[in-house]
């Protein structure tokens, strides 16, 4: 598969303080790969690299198989959108998506023609001559993403673009900005700290913690196959509930926890997890991934517990109890009557779990 943008050991420093450390990354052509992580982790700061913002210290970026680690912006063949939408508020939005294409020295048919289209696919035809004050935040993001869109390049930067948006203006832009990078097929690298936008717009997700990146995958698998604790309690929400025990391997392996021992029938052991006997361990269970009711059945361990806490959410429920002395979230059916107090038991298959080693905290 092509590379769209290749970034190779790729490092910057701010004084003595390391940011991007020994990067690499291969931006496939018309992917949407989302750079995803808490604040300070250097994913802004890797997107500003791409787009020629920062000057690196070392390692190489390229663009479409051209070398632009030391070309200016306007030169790398990208478009961006920044958080903050940056528009001229003395501009209307035509003026704000030509001013671009006027300082390259397009000429005035070809600027029309793209503004036409770049207004037509966001829908934005009927605010052309409005000033950027006149517009609603999602408004405003749209005419941001229209100036990159214009520009009529294979890459689009954007960085945290929903950010300033409430949650149902959010979900609604993210829906169109999934829409128009399937209409498109360009290559686009979205920078955001929020695992639904994450999840749902990637084609693969690069976890990004201290500088490097943590699992680069499919967000089936950054959410199902975590290569450490790390990226299995950042994605989820609520996070993996997490036990620690001991491994004891062999034919039908187990982890003790207290006086309990819990089956690991068919866990897809990685690595060298089968010669794992003995070994400290953290169980990652999601809160979904328990089971309650007649499902029991079809599991090979169950125990029972206390609800403490019923939080209603509407299509589920969220109850918070206590096992192996740690708090506990498990999600059941939003039509259930439970209550604090209540005794449920409940159980899980081990296919659905994650292992991983208590001290390094890698999988297993």
């Amino acid at each position: 598969m092509n590379s769209s943008i290749s970034i190779k050991n790729l490092a910057l420093s701010f004084g003595a303080v390391d940011v991007l450390k020994d990067l690499n990354l291969e931006v496939h052509d018309g992917e949407f790969l989302v750079l995803l992580g808490s604040s300070g982790c250097g994913k802004s700061t890797l997107l500003n690299c791409i787009a020629g913002l920062l000057e690196v210290n070392d390692g190489q970026i390229h663009i479409k198989g051209k070398n632009v680690t030391w070309e200016e912006p306007k030169d790398r063949g990208i478009g961006m959108v920044f958080q903050s939408y940056a528009l001229y508020p003395q501009m209307t939005v035509k003026g704000n998506l030509s001013f671009g294409l006027k300082n390259a020295g397009i000429n005035k048919k070809n600027i029309e023609e793209r503004i036409q289209h770049a207004a037509n696919i966001l829908q934005i035809e009927p605010l052309l001559k409005r000033k950027p004050a006149h517009l609603s935040g999602g408004q405003r993001q749209r005419v941001a993403i229209g100036r990159a869109l214009v520009r009529d390049v294979d890459v689009f930067l954007f960085d945290e673009p929903l950010s300033n948006l409430d949650a149902k203006l959010r979900a609604d832009l993210r829906v169109e900005i999934k829409r128009l990078h399937k209409r498109l097929q360009n290559t686009m690298v979205y920078v955001t700290h929020d695992q639904v936008e994450a999840m749902t717009l990637a084609s693969r997700i690069a976890v990004m913690r201290s500088g490097s990146i943590v699992q680069l995958d499919e967000p089936h698998n950054i959410y199902n196959k975590p290569v450490n604790r790390f990226v299995a309690e950042f994605i989820g929400s609520p996070s993996m509930n997490f036990i620690e025990g001991t491994l004891a391997t062999g034919s039908s392996p187990v982890i003790s926890v207290d006086n309990l021992s819990i089956p690991l029938l068919n866990y897809p052991f990685d690595g060298d997890g089968q010669g794992a006997d003995g070994r400290r361990i953290l169980l990652g269970i999601r809160p979904e991934h328990l089971v309650t009711g007649a499902a029991l059945s079809e599991v090979p361990w169950t125990t029972t517990v206390e609800v403490d806490v019923v939080e209603t959410m509407g299509s589920d429920t969220l109850i918070w109890t206590s096992f192996a002395g740690r708090d506990f979230r498990f999600r059941v059916d939003g039509q259930s009557r439970l209550n604090a107090g209540d005794q449920i038991e409940i159980g899980f298959d081990p296919a659905n779990i994650c292992v991983f080693d208590a001290d390094t905290e890698l999988r297993l």
